[in-house]
Formats: C-alpha cells, sequence, structure tokens
C-alpha cells in the first residue's frame, strides 16, 4: 500500500481509482464492510483503490476538549488498512482551514482533480465538508456533475452499529473481549520494551514493560490473557508470537508512585532477551482487576493463577 500526503502528487498508477474515506479509527468491521466493498469493486473496474484520512482526527482540531483517545492511531492504523488489500492511502492534515472547505471544493480538489476518483464508496452516515453538511445525497449529486459513481452500504452490525466509540467504551471497561467482536481482532497496542523495576523477575514471572511512548489505546487496569508479537521477526520464525498474561496498573502491593504500565509475561518463558524490541501487545480476555496484596506471597499466589487462567483462556482459542 502506497501512502502519500498530497492529492496533487498522487502517483500514476492510483489514478483513476475507486476511493472512499474516513477517520477510520480501529479499523473495525464496519470499516471493514466498506473497505472489502471498495476492493471488490476496484477488482471488478480494475482500478487501484484508494482510502483518505484525516491526521490528526478532526475532533482534535474542532474540539480539542472532546477529542477521543484513538484506538489505533498512527502506524497501527495504517498497518491495518494495509491489510485489506487497499492500494493506495491518502492521509490529509485536517487543520480549522481544511475544515471549512465546502462539500463540492473538498469533493472537486481531492476526489475529482487529485485522484481521478471513477467510484466513491462510503458508508450512508458519511458526513464531510464545511460543519459536516455534506452527505449521502450530496455525494451523489456531486457525483451526477463531476463524473463519478457513488455506491453507498447501509450500516452493519451485530443488533447494533459497528463504531469506535464502542470500542472505546468497552475498553474503558477492560472488556477486551467485547471491543475484539467489534473490531474483528483482538486490540492491540504497539510499543518497544523498555527496563522496568524488574520486580516480576525477582518473582519469577520476567515481564516486558512496555515504553511510555507506546501507541495505541491502553485498557482498563487489569490483568489479561492476549499475545506477544516480536515485529522484528517474521512471521512463521519461531519465539514471534508468544501466548502472554498482560498486566496494566500501578504496582500497588509496592506502596510505590509508579506510572501506569503495560508489561507482558510470556507464559513458562524466563530466557528471552526482549529489550529494545518493538513488539505488539494483543488484548483477549480479562482475568481480573488490579489488586493490592497484603504480601508478597500472596500476590505471588496471585500472578500463579493469573498464568494457569491465561493459559487456559489462550490454549481453547488455538484450539478452537
Amino acid at each position: 500500500m502506497h501512502r502519500f500526503t498530497d492529492p496533487a502528487a498522487t502517483p500514476d498508477g492510483l489514478r483513476p481509482c475507486v476511493v472512499t474515506m474516513g477517520n477510520f479509527d480501529g479499523v473495525h468491521r464496519g470499516h471493514k464492510a466498506v473497505l472489502s466493498r471498495l476492493v471488490e469493486v476496484g477488482r471488478e473496474r480494475g482500478l487501484p483503490t484508494v482510502a483518505v484520512t484525516f491526521e490528526p482526527h478532526p475532533i482534535a482540531v474542532l474540539f480539542p476538549e472532546r477529542a477521543p483517545d484513538l484506538i489505533a492511531p498512527g502506524t497501527i492504523r495504517d498497518d491495518l488498512l494495509a491489510q485489506t488489500g487497499l492500494d493506495g492511502l491518502l492521509v490529509l492534515e485536517f487543520t480549522k482551514e481544511f475544515a471549512k472547505q465546502s462539500p463540492e471544493e473538498f469533493v472537486k480538489q481531492t476526489f475529482v482533480d487529485g485522484l481521478g476518483a471513477q467510484v466513491v464508496v462510503v458508508g450512508v452516515d458519511t458526513r464531510f465538508g464545511h460543519k459536516n453538511v455534506g452527505d449521502v445525497d450530496t455525494l451523489r449529486e456531486l457525483g451526477e456533475r463531476l463524473g463519478f459513481e457513488v455506491i453507498a452500504l447501509e450500516d452493519v452490525g451485530d443488533g447494533a452499529r459497528w463504531s469506535s466509540t464502542s470500542v472505546r467504551d468497552a475498553l474503558a471497561r477492560g472488556d477486551v473481549a467485547t471491543a475484539a467482536r467489534t473490531l474483528g481482532r483482538p486490540h492491540r497496542v504497539v510499543g518497544t520494551v523498555v527496563h522496568g523495576h524488574h520486580r516480576g523477575r525477582d518473582l519469577g514471572f520476567p515481564t516486558a514493560n512496555l515504553s511510555p511512548t507506546s501507541i495505541g489505546l491502553v485498557p482498563a487496569e487489569g490483568v489479561y490473557a492476549g499475545w506477544l508479537t516480536r515485529l522484528d521477526r517474521a512471521p512463521g520464525e519461531p519465539d514471534r508470537t508468544m501466548p502472554a498474561a498482560i498486566s496494566i496498573g500501578t504496582n500497588p502491593t509496592f506502596n510505590t508512585q509508579d506510572r501506569r504500565t503495560v508489561e507482558a509475561y510470556v507464559l513458562d518463558r524466563d530466557d528471552l532477551d526482549l529489550y529494545d524490541e518493538r513488539v505488539v501487545i494483543e488484548f483477549v480476555e480479562h482475568i481480573r482487576p488490579t489488586l493490592r496484596f497484603d504480601s508478597i506471597e500472596d500476590l505471588m499466589e496471585a500472578m500463579t493463577k493469573d498464568v494457569e487462567q491465561a493459559r487456559t483462556v489462550l490454549t481453547q482459542i488455538v484450539h478452537s
């Protein structure tokens, strides 16, 4: 997938094209339904496919006090979009000046002049242009005048609309299983492994601690079953994706002022040196909330139970 930031510099191989637009935060199942149809139409017409998105998130620019925590920002979003089979991703800088464009100005400059769009595929709830006054009917009218077809998909969902907001709400509760059902995959956080206090190693459960600069929305504090994937290893290589018990919290048992951390213990492994490696942590199921224990012995007993529960959860997935 070719990523670019200026519609006036669209590569020749990506125009004319079939195009869609959106914020795509989380790249959830609703997004994937639109993207899947986009790719399908592109193959039917023999045209490349391009998604148009925005950085920063428009709400962060227009209403900073209401800006959402992003589920899958930056490179996580781009990687997930690439997996859908897109040929190109146009990332437009969203500014207050950009937001003043009328629907027609935006469509003509970006879709028509920039991308040479032949078909535009969107969800029925699509809004665009100054103060979001443009909708699907606006897009169809513009298509008739400017020479492109519009395909609008009805909302999709299992009894409810898939949405980024519902994913954020689930993650805030620690309900990573519900978030995964909406996303169509486990939620992930990506970061570099750094040195911590080495308490886990001292207790027999060495953990990979993620840097504070990790990206991806961190779920509620607690213990989770999930996976750790080493990004510097190719798919199929040994020790690339491994089962893990994941802890998010401030280590209250130790009565310290620790920052909230994300740390993962790879089950049954004390021989891994992951420092300075970039890893993906994926959250499969919530095991328990973060607790303060009265003694180190009580903490170790709880950690042993956490590992066994994580093993059970992940084994069931592997064999399902």
